[in-house]
Protein backbone atom coordinates (compact mmCIF):
# COMPACT_ATOMS: atom_id res chain seq x y z
CA UNK A 1 0.00 0.00 0.00
CA UNK A 2 1.50 3.48 -0.89
CA UNK A 3 0.82 7.04 0.52
CA UNK A 4 1.14 10.14 -0.98
CA UNK A 5 0.36 13.38 0.08
CA UNK A 6 1.14 16.61 -1.55
CA UNK A 7 0.96 20.27 -1.54
CA UNK A 8 0.10 22.80 -4.30
CA UNK A 9 2.69 23.89 -5.30
CA UNK A 10 1.49 27.95 -5.48
CA UNK A 11 0.84 27.13 -1.32
CA UNK A 12 4.72 26.45 -1.05
CA UNK A 13 5.81 29.14 -3.19
CA UNK A 14 3.48 31.23 -0.64
CA UNK A 15 4.86 30.07 2.76
CA UNK A 16 8.59 30.62 0.75
CA UNK A 17 7.83 34.57 0.10
CA UNK A 18 6.65 34.00 3.81
CA UNK A 19 9.85 33.14 4.77
CA UNK A 20 12.22 34.71 2.53
CA UNK A 21 10.31 38.43 4.09
CA UNK A 22 12.17 37.53 7.20
CA UNK A 23 15.47 37.43 5.63
CA UNK A 24 17.51 40.03 5.76
CA UNK A 25 21.51 41.35 5.08
CA UNK A 26 23.96 38.58 3.94
CA UNK A 27 20.24 36.50 3.43
CA UNK A 28 19.34 38.44 1.01
CA UNK A 29 22.28 38.76 -1.65
CA UNK A 30 22.29 34.91 -1.23
CA UNK A 31 18.77 34.77 -2.93
CA UNK A 32 19.48 36.54 -5.57
CA UNK A 33 22.28 34.20 -7.00
CA UNK A 34 21.89 32.94 -10.56
CA UNK A 35 19.77 29.80 -9.21
CA UNK A 36 17.41 31.46 -6.74
CA UNK A 37 14.18 30.03 -8.80
CA UNK A 38 15.26 26.52 -8.13
CA UNK A 39 15.92 27.66 -4.29
CA UNK A 40 12.94 25.99 -2.47
CA UNK A 41 14.94 23.27 -0.52
CA UNK A 42 16.85 23.56 2.38
CA UNK A 43 20.35 22.45 2.48
CA UNK A 44 18.99 19.28 4.79
CA UNK A 45 16.61 18.43 2.24
CA UNK A 46 19.17 18.41 -0.58
CA UNK A 47 21.62 16.36 1.44
CA UNK A 48 18.89 14.06 2.00
CA UNK A 49 17.75 13.80 -1.44
CA UNK A 50 20.57 13.22 -2.70
CA UNK A 51 21.38 10.55 0.02
CA UNK A 52 18.02 8.23 -0.81
CA UNK A 53 18.02 5.46 -2.84
CA UNK A 54 15.08 6.75 -5.62
CA UNK A 55 13.33 3.64 -5.61
CA UNK A 56 13.93 2.14 -2.41
CA UNK A 57 13.21 5.02 -0.28
CA UNK A 58 16.10 4.78 2.09
CA UNK A 59 19.58 5.76 2.91
CA UNK A 60 22.47 3.02 2.76
CA UNK A 61 22.75 1.28 5.85
CA UNK A 62 26.05 1.75 5.66
CA UNK A 63 25.90 5.24 6.13
CA UNK A 64 26.63 6.89 10.08
CA UNK A 65 27.68 10.46 8.37
CA UNK A 66 24.76 11.85 7.29
CA UNK A 67 23.05 12.25 10.99
CA UNK A 68 25.89 14.99 11.12
CA UNK A 69 25.88 16.26 8.00
CA UNK A 70 22.33 16.90 8.59
CA UNK A 71 23.15 18.81 11.74
CA UNK A 72 26.00 20.59 9.81
CA UNK A 73 23.38 21.69 7.13
CA UNK A 74 21.37 23.31 9.90
CA UNK A 75 24.11 25.86 10.92
CA UNK A 76 25.20 26.54 7.46
CA UNK A 77 21.28 27.35 6.61
CA UNK A 78 20.52 29.33 9.80
CA UNK A 79 23.60 31.49 8.90
CA UNK A 80 23.11 32.10 5.43
CA UNK A 81 19.59 33.47 6.14
CA UNK A 82 20.97 35.25 8.83
CA UNK A 83 20.07 33.88 12.36
CA UNK A 84 23.35 32.68 13.25
CA UNK A 85 27.22 34.35 12.90
CA UNK A 86 30.55 33.46 14.87
CA UNK A 87 31.94 35.53 17.63
CA UNK A 88 34.38 37.89 15.73
CA UNK A 89 38.26 36.67 15.84
CA UNK A 90 40.77 37.76 18.18
CA UNK A 91 44.30 36.98 19.01
CA UNK A 92 43.37 34.33 21.72
CA UNK A 93 39.91 33.27 19.23
CA UNK A 94 41.26 33.15 15.96
CA UNK A 95 40.63 29.80 14.88
CA UNK A 96 37.20 28.73 13.15
CA UNK A 97 36.39 26.32 15.81
CA UNK A 98 37.64 28.12 19.18
CA UNK A 99 35.05 30.83 17.92
CA UNK A 100 31.42 30.80 19.43
CA UNK A 101 28.19 31.07 17.53
CA UNK A 102 26.22 33.73 18.79
CA UNK A 103 22.55 34.27 18.13
CA UNK A 104 22.08 37.35 15.68
CA UNK A 105 17.96 36.97 15.04
CA UNK A 106 15.46 34.50 16.52
CA UNK A 107 12.90 35.65 14.12
CA UNK A 108 11.11 32.52 12.57
CA UNK A 109 11.73 30.61 9.37
CA UNK A 110 9.14 28.84 8.86
CA UNK A 111 10.79 25.55 8.89
CA UNK A 112 10.51 23.32 12.41
CA UNK A 113 13.84 22.08 12.82
CA UNK A 114 15.62 25.28 11.51
CA UNK A 115 13.36 27.61 14.51
CA UNK A 116 13.99 24.22 17.16
CA UNK A 117 17.80 24.57 16.56
CA UNK A 118 17.02 28.67 17.30
CA UNK A 119 15.27 27.93 20.96
CA UNK A 120 17.56 25.50 21.36
CA UNK A 121 20.67 28.45 21.07
CA UNK A 122 18.76 31.36 22.57
CA UNK A 123 18.45 29.05 25.68
CA UNK A 124 21.70 28.27 25.87
CA UNK A 125 24.51 30.04 28.42
CA UNK A 126 27.23 30.32 27.58
CA UNK A 127 27.63 29.74 24.05
CA UNK A 128 28.74 27.02 22.09
CA UNK A 129 31.19 26.16 19.26
CA UNK A 130 29.86 24.83 15.69
CA UNK A 131 31.60 21.58 16.63
CA UNK A 132 29.99 21.53 20.01
CA UNK A 133 26.46 22.35 18.57
CA UNK A 134 26.63 19.25 16.37
CA UNK A 135 27.59 17.05 18.98
CA UNK A 136 24.43 18.51 20.49
CA UNK A 137 22.23 18.24 18.15
CA UNK A 138 23.05 14.43 17.07
CA UNK A 139 22.84 14.02 21.11
CA UNK A 140 26.58 12.99 20.83
CA UNK A 141 26.89 14.25 24.61
CA UNK A 142 28.19 12.78 28.22
CA UNK A 143 26.72 15.62 29.75
CA UNK A 144 23.45 14.34 30.70
CA UNK A 145 22.14 18.01 31.43
CA UNK A 146 22.52 18.71 27.35
CA UNK A 147 20.56 15.96 26.33
CA UNK A 148 17.21 18.17 26.17
CA UNK A 149 19.48 19.63 22.81
CA UNK A 150 19.20 16.36 20.53
CA UNK A 151 17.42 17.27 17.55
CA UNK A 152 15.12 13.60 17.13
CA UNK A 153 13.66 11.67 13.86
CA UNK A 154 15.53 14.44 11.76
CA UNK A 155 15.74 12.51 8.39
CA UNK A 156 12.22 11.40 8.83
CA UNK A 157 11.12 15.34 9.85
CA UNK A 158 13.08 16.43 6.29
CA UNK A 159 11.42 13.79 4.04
CA UNK A 160 8.17 14.63 5.93
CA UNK A 161 8.79 18.02 4.12
CA UNK A 162 10.27 16.71 0.84
CA UNK A 163 6.54 14.62 0.17
CA UNK A 164 4.86 18.24 1.07
CA UNK A 165 6.91 19.36 -1.42
CA UNK A 166 5.66 16.72 -4.09
CA UNK A 167 9.18 15.23 -4.48
CA UNK A 168 9.30 11.91 -2.26
CA UNK A 169 6.65 9.51 -1.22
CA UNK A 170 5.58 7.74 1.90
CA UNK A 171 5.50 3.61 1.65
CA UNK A 172 5.47 0.76 4.29
CA UNK A 173 7.93 -2.05 3.12
CA UNK A 174 8.63 -5.12 4.62
CA UNK A 175 12.16 -6.59 6.08
CA UNK A 176 11.37 -9.49 6.80
CA UNK A 177 11.65 -9.07 10.64
CA UNK A 178 10.27 -5.50 10.97
CA UNK A 179 8.33 -3.02 9.11
CA UNK A 180 9.87 0.41 7.91
CA UNK A 181 8.43 3.54 6.39
CA UNK A 182 9.96 4.54 3.36
CA UNK A 183 9.67 7.62 1.03
CA UNK A 184 10.45 6.42 -2.78
CA UNK A 185 11.49 9.52 -5.29
CA UNK A 186 8.42 10.77 -7.41
CA UNK A 187 9.58 14.07 -8.56
CA UNK A 188 12.85 12.55 -10.24
CA UNK A 189 13.21 16.33 -11.86
CA UNK A 190 14.17 18.09 -8.80
CA UNK A 191 16.39 15.59 -8.23
CA UNK A 192 18.14 15.70 -11.28
CA UNK A 193 18.74 19.09 -11.30
CA UNK A 194 19.90 18.92 -8.15
CA UNK A 195 22.73 16.50 -9.40
CA UNK A 196 23.27 18.38 -12.57
CA UNK A 197 23.79 21.48 -10.16
CA UNK A 198 26.79 19.62 -8.31
CA UNK A 199 27.87 17.98 -11.47
CA UNK A 200 27.93 21.91 -13.80
CA UNK A 201 29.95 23.51 -10.45
CA UNK A 202 32.64 20.85 -10.77
CA UNK A 203 32.66 20.76 -14.60
CA UNK A 204 31.52 23.15 -17.09
CA UNK A 205 30.78 25.39 -14.30
CA UNK A 206 34.14 25.10 -12.75
CA UNK A 207 35.63 28.44 -11.20
CA UNK A 208 38.85 26.71 -9.10
CA UNK A 209 37.73 29.46 -6.47
CA UNK A 210 35.19 28.60 -3.50
CA UNK A 211 35.05 32.30 -2.75
CA UNK A 212 33.74 32.87 -6.29
CA UNK A 213 31.22 30.21 -6.84
CA UNK A 214 28.02 30.00 -4.82
CA UNK A 215 27.34 29.89 -1.19
CA UNK A 216 25.11 27.57 -0.94
CA UNK A 217 26.23 25.21 -3.91
CA UNK A 218 29.46 25.26 -1.88
CA UNK A 219 27.92 24.68 1.36
CA UNK A 220 26.10 21.50 -0.37
CA UNK A 221 29.30 20.48 -1.82
CA UNK A 222 30.80 20.27 1.59
CA UNK A 223 28.01 18.54 3.39
CA UNK A 224 27.07 15.99 0.55
CA UNK A 225 30.73 14.84 1.18
CA UNK A 226 30.75 15.20 5.03
CA UNK A 227 27.87 13.43 4.69
CA UNK A 228 29.20 10.33 2.56
CA UNK A 229 27.03 11.19 -0.40
CA UNK A 230 28.91 13.60 -3.02
CA UNK A 231 29.88 10.24 -4.69
CA UNK A 232 25.95 9.66 -5.53
CA UNK A 233 25.88 13.28 -7.85
CA UNK A 234 28.54 11.62 -9.71
CA UNK A 235 27.96 7.91 -10.50
CA UNK A 236 25.94 8.93 -13.94
CA UNK A 237 29.29 10.79 -15.40
CA UNK A 238 31.79 8.83 -17.98
CA UNK A 239 34.73 8.26 -16.13
CA UNK A 240 37.14 10.76 -17.43
CA UNK A 241 35.02 13.21 -16.23
CA UNK A 242 33.54 11.53 -12.87
CA UNK A 243 37.63 11.45 -12.26
CA UNK A 244 37.65 15.16 -12.88
CA UNK A 245 35.01 15.59 -10.65
CA UNK A 246 36.04 13.47 -7.83
CA UNK A 247 39.60 15.30 -8.03
CA UNK A 248 38.04 18.97 -7.81
CA UNK A 249 35.92 18.06 -5.18
CA UNK A 250 38.96 16.71 -2.84
CA UNK A 251 41.19 19.62 -4.31
CA UNK A 252 38.43 22.05 -2.53
CA UNK A 253 37.54 19.93 0.57
CA UNK A 254 40.97 19.66 1.41
CA UNK A 255 41.80 23.66 1.60
CA UNK A 256 42.60 25.11 5.05
CA UNK A 257 39.32 25.72 6.52
CA UNK A 258 40.92 28.64 9.40
CA UNK A 259 42.53 30.47 5.71
CA UNK A 260 39.71 30.05 3.47
CA UNK A 261 37.57 31.16 6.46
CA UNK A 262 39.49 34.01 7.03
CA UNK A 263 39.73 35.85 3.91
CA UNK A 264 37.41 38.97 2.50
CA UNK A 265 33.83 37.70 1.73
CA UNK A 266 34.25 34.33 3.04
CA UNK A 267 31.39 32.53 4.37
CA UNK A 268 32.93 31.60 8.04
CA UNK A 269 30.07 29.00 8.78
CA UNK A 270 30.42 26.89 5.91
CA UNK A 271 34.50 26.87 6.43
CA UNK A 272 33.51 26.26 10.39
CA UNK A 273 31.54 23.20 9.57
CA UNK A 274 34.20 21.47 7.00
CA UNK A 275 36.62 21.89 10.26
CA UNK A 276 34.32 20.80 12.44
CA UNK A 277 34.05 17.46 10.16
CA UNK A 278 37.80 17.17 9.26
CA UNK A 279 38.67 17.07 12.75
CA UNK A 280 36.13 14.51 13.56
Amino acid sequence: MTTLIRRGRRAEESQEKRTDSDDSGKDNDDDSSSDCKDMRLTLMEEVLLLGLKDKEGYTSFWNDCISSGLRGGILIELSLRGRIVLEPATLRKKRLLDRKVLLKSDAPTGDILLDETLKHMKATDPAETVQSWIELLTGETWNPFKLQYQLRNVRERIAKNLVEKGILTTEKQNFLLFDMTTHPVTNTTEKQRLVKKLQESLLDKWVNDPHRMDKRTLALLVLAHSSDVLENAFSTLPDDKYDMAMNRSRDLLDLDPDVEGNKANASEMIWAVLSAFNKS
